[in-house]
């Protein structure tokens, strides 16, 4: 005859507080694993920007090389092997940044069309585009007006001492560039031709930006002199 065994009272209880446990502790990992999930990340605002900023500096340049190359003049080899030097710096400031190394936009002066105009009268070495063609900018502009209307402003790459270079302007012409985010300015004199309205080389482009930004959205540029 077999005996069963039975639990006392205190033995039941004991039972019952150790399963709660159990089954509290699992749901404590299960809540646990779900917490944990990774969260994607994203850019920041400023990442971004910089980013941006890069990308419309590196597609100026290539804008320019390939004008260069669509019309050539004496000096266009030399430009286009400056400006191929330039394009690489720009791409090891885009790999420094994190940024999609290579990935080229244009600004909006930028993407503006050059239209050659051999039948006027020269106005320094330039690759195109007059006063008529873009109201508020332009050789012709008169000293303390305000040219390259809704222009963003980056910057060109080149090396060397404060200086612009432009679409518009000749050589010797000089610009105040007004960074309206941080009211930080630098008047320059345009060296060189560019595919934009105005390009800041990097010293230049140092004393108005902000810290880790490659590209100036609210800019005033004025003609000065």
């Amino acid at each position: 005859m077999s005996r069963r065994r039975t639990l006392g009272p205190k033995k039941k209880i004991a039972l019952l507080v150790s399963a709660a446990t159990v089954a509290g502790g699992g749901a404590f990992v299960m809540a646990n694993t779900s917490n944990a999930a990774p969260t994607p990340t994203t850019k920041s605002a400023a990442d971004s920007t910089v980013c941006q900023g890069l990308a419309t500096a590196l597609g100026n340049n290539q804008k320019f090389i390939a004008d260069q190359r669509a019309n050539p003049d004496a000096q266009s080899e030399a430009r286009i092997a400056n400006r191929e030097a330039v394009v690489e710096e720009i791409k090891r400031k885009q790999e420094a940044s994190g940024c999609t190394v290579g990935e080229s936009a244009q600004g909006s002066q930028a993407a503006q069309p050059q239209q050659p105009a051999p039948s006027q009268p020269a106005q320094g070495e330039q690759a195109g585009g007059d006063a008529a063609q873009n109201p508020g900018g332009g050789g012709a502009a008169a000293s303390g007006e305000q040219v390259c209307n809704g222009s963003t402003v980056t910057l060109s790459g080149e090396a060397g001492a404060p200086a612009a270079s432009s679409n518009q302007f000749p050589a010797g012409t000089k610009l105040k560039v007004t960074n309206l985010d941080n009211n930080k300015s630098t008047t320059v004199e345009v060296t060189s031709v560019s595919g934009s309205c105005v390009l800041l080389n990097d010293a230049a482009f140092e004393q108005v930006r902000e810290p880790g930004k490659f590209l100036i959205r609210r800019a005033v540029i004025e003609k000065v002199g």
